[in-house]
């Protein structure tokens, strides 16, 4: 037997979220994302996994949730766009190996895809098209169902629907030992830096997984940091996503 019971319980769960417990998949350029390719050009079919951020971002809600527990950072975790729920299904996880009942999951999306840009509100998603990617919708109770899957779906996870604008300034919760920003948009971004970063508790994390993918989210980054002189240095995740650490 490799590792102790909790190493090996996470361990089969990054491997079964990301659907590698059978193996690697074909080499293809969207095999840790939203598709894979059949060997017949041009016959893509939908990923079962219930992720696409891949192996090294899961690992990272790991670690991150691991260590906010480990160093007693009070607070619960909160993911903003959570697709398929593949990373606060691993945070649930996380709490459920270190047998921890008083903290949160809390699972924000609108469970109905990105909203339609607001140029005049904010200029940097001017011609934003990912609203159209039907794909990137998944039900509330599909997202429920696949948390049940794992034996994870109980009173300590809370669904937080509708677009982040509309729930996360108004939202009653926190203080938070654990973000995660996955909204794709500078609108998504902005709204949910504003309204979650002043509640996350000193020496908390925050992961933002499309900083270096979607340069409106890199932007959004950028501009509240510097609004509010946060110099905490940026970590490289893997390619697109970084984190860092609040201040003590």
């Amino acid at each position: 037997m490799r590792g102790d019971p909790r190493s090996l319980y996470l361990d089969l769960l990054v491997s079964c979220l990301s659907n590698l417990i059978y193996g690697p998949l074909p080499p293809d350029p969207w095999n840790d994302g939203l598709f894979r390719r059949d060997a017949v050009p041009g016959r893509d079919r939908d990923s079962p996994a219930h992720t696409m951020v891949g192996i090294l971002r899961l690992q990272n809600v790991r670690e991150l949730a691991q260590r906010a527990i480990d160093l007693n950072i009070p607070g619960d975790f909160i993911e903003t766009g959570v697709w398929r729920g593949g990373c606060c299904i691993l945070m649930r996880g996380v709490l459920a190996a270190n047998a921890i009942n008083d903290r949160k999951v809390f699972v924000a999306d609108s469970f109905a895809g990105l909203p339609p840009p607001r140029p005049q509100i904010y200029p940097q998603d001017e011609g934003d098209s990912l609203h159209l990617v039907k794909e990137l919708a998944v039900s509330e109770a599909q997202v429920q169902a696949n948390f049940d899957r794992y034996g994870l779906l109980d009173e300590q996870v809370v669904f937080v629907k509708g677009f982040f604008s509309d729930t996360l300034p108004t939202l009653k919760a926190g203080p938070f030992a654990l973000i995660r920003l996955d909204g794709d948009m500078y609108e998504s971004t902005h709204v949910a830096l504003e309204a979650l970063y002043p509640k996350l508790s000193p020496g908390g994390f925050i992961i933002v997984d499309d900083y270096g993918a979607i340069p409106q989210c890199r932007q959004a980054v950028t501009d509240y940091r510097s609004k509010f002189n946060i110099g905490a240095p940026l970590r490289q995740v893997d390619w697109t996503a970084v984190y860092w650490q609040k201040p003590i």
